[in-house]
């Protein structure tokens, strides 16, 4: 395994697809890189400088009443963690009170739209720090997992992307027909786009704010989706990152599966015709 140093990301224009999903291009021949890996090379890196830069990290956090959920995910935040943006689409349960109470120095911001999409929007557009966190709120993404992401930023790419289906990965959450459903979608966009997604629609990511995707238009649940084809038709430098989904701590899911698997097949195939 070849020693990295950190670098920075290069900008992120839009040009040819050039996907990499777990692949460095150091070497004529690239090697595949593990997230262990990285965090590994991360080390080493730090031993031989002095003082590394220390990327700030934002988190941000859609919520619609979570309260019951919010307090258990800002107290695993790890210490690297240096901005926290809630954005509340008009919770009724006290959910930004306990924001606030759990961590005084969140930022709270509330959409100007409804639905998933538009909340991370909202929040993308209010992140100040050098790399930003999508993490949900019901507790069913681990907050002690961002280190990993970071690790793969601070080692090249520009998008560390979250995966429930690679070694080291999985849910307690997904059913069988949701599983099926993931399976075939995300078939059809490595098929069109010629990539080789292993998950398609997992929230857990992370990327340089300034690759920020742009994602207008888009929402609902099928965010991921639209993100993870935009990425795959840009220059952006991706890998998947193994993550674990827990099943949500308390209240009912917002996601809808006959209704939400739908607009994501409608957002592939709105893509898949969408002019270059």
């Amino acid at each position: 395994m070849v020693g990295l140093a950190l670098i920075t990301p290069p900008h992120c224009d839009r040009m040819s697809s050039q996907h990499l999903s777990g692949t460095l291009t150091i070497d004529p021949e690239p090697k595949l890189v593990s997230v262990p890996d990285l965090v590994a090379d991360s080390q080493v890196a730090r031993a031989h400088h002095a003082a590394p830069h220390r990327p700030t990290i934002t988190v941000v956090i859609p919520t619609l009443n979570e309260a019951e959920n919010l307090r258990y995910v800002l107290e695993k935040l790890p210490a690297m963690v240096s901005e926290v943006v809630i954005v509340d689409g008009q919770s009724t349960d006290g959910t930004v009170a306990v924001a606030l109470a759990a961590r005084p120095d969140a930022r709270i911001v509330y959409q100007d739209g409804k639905g998933k999409g538009n909340a991370l929007m909202c929040g993308f557009r209010a992140a100040t720090g050098e790399i930003t966190v999508m993490l949900d709120a019901d507790g069913s993404t681990d907050p002690a997992e961002i280190p990993r992401f970071v690790a793969a930023l601070t080692n090249g790419y520009d998008f560390a992307k979250g995966t429930r289906f690679m070694t080291g990965g999985g849910s307690v959450d997904i059913t069988p027909f949701r599983r099926f459903g993931n399976r075939c979608l995300t078939s059809i966009v490595n098929r069109i786009w010629h990539v080789k997604y292993s998950d398609l629609c997992y929230g857990y990511n992370a990327f340089w704010t300034r690759c920020a995707p742009t994602v207008v238009g888009c929402s609902g649940f099928e965010i991921e989706t639209m993100m993870n084809i935009r990425l795959a038709d840009s220059a952006t430098r991706v890998i998947e990152v193994p993550s674990v989904e827990a099943c949500r701590l308390h209240g009912a899911s917002h996601l809808r599966v006959g209704r939400d698997g739908l607009r994501v097949f409608r957002t592939i195939m709105a893509e898949w015709v969408r002019p270059c």
